[in-house]
């Protein structure tokens, strides 16, 4: 079985718990995951706990099978970032999988890749997703997109992308060992 692989941005500000699950259920799953800071190999979240990435965000040459975005109060920063829109716009060119929760599905929105997809994000942050079919849904896939509301929704988030790259089977056998369902 080919192993995918998934790359996690994080800025200044990201929501702890929209970050670290995916990071840690989507490697329970078998899936290569890389951390990118967005500006830096240190980055703060909005919590205050401190974590160190990998790599920083550089024009990616081989795009990964897929993108997640964690909100929170940076989401803002992620907004800032023309090379983030950027690969953002390649991952849909080329197929990958773009998931996003909380208030990051703004940036899908401000890369133009909602228009007619079905979305949805942090409950009052709906006029920011430009372009989409607004759901009021914990979790919401449309293809290639999957986007979410919150900290409270990163389980089935998560769960849906390792269903996505791995199988369901293996989202099945994850949400098992954490006792999620």
């Amino acid at each position: 079985m080919l192993i995918k692989s998934a790359l996690i941005i994080l800025a200044d500000g990201f929501e702890e718990i929209e970050a670290i699950t995916p990071i840690d259920l989507l490697r329970r799953a078998g899936v290569r995951v890389e951390i990118a800071g967005l500006l830096s190999n240190t980055v703060t979240g909005s919590h205050n706990i401190v974590v160190e990435t990998d790599t920083v965000l550089s024009p990616v040459v081989d795009l990964p099978d897929a993108l997640v975005l964690p909100g929170g109060p940076g989401h803002k920063n992620l907004l800032n970032s023309v090379p983030l829109e950027e690969l953002v716009q390649r991952m849909a060119n080329a197929g990958k999988l773009c998931a996003a929760i909380c208030a990051a599905p703004l940036v899908f929105a401000k890369a133009g890749i909602l228009t007619g997809k079905r979305a949805t994000c942090f409950p009052g942050d709906e006029a920011g997703l430009i372009g989409a079919i607004v759901e009021n849904s914990a979790v919401v896939v449309d293809g290639n997109i999957i986007t979410s509301k919150g900290a409270g929704t990163a389980v089935p988030f998560t769960l849906q992308i390792v269903s996505y790259l791995a199988g369901r089977d293996a989202a099945d056998t994850v949400a098992r060992a954490i006792v999620y369902r």
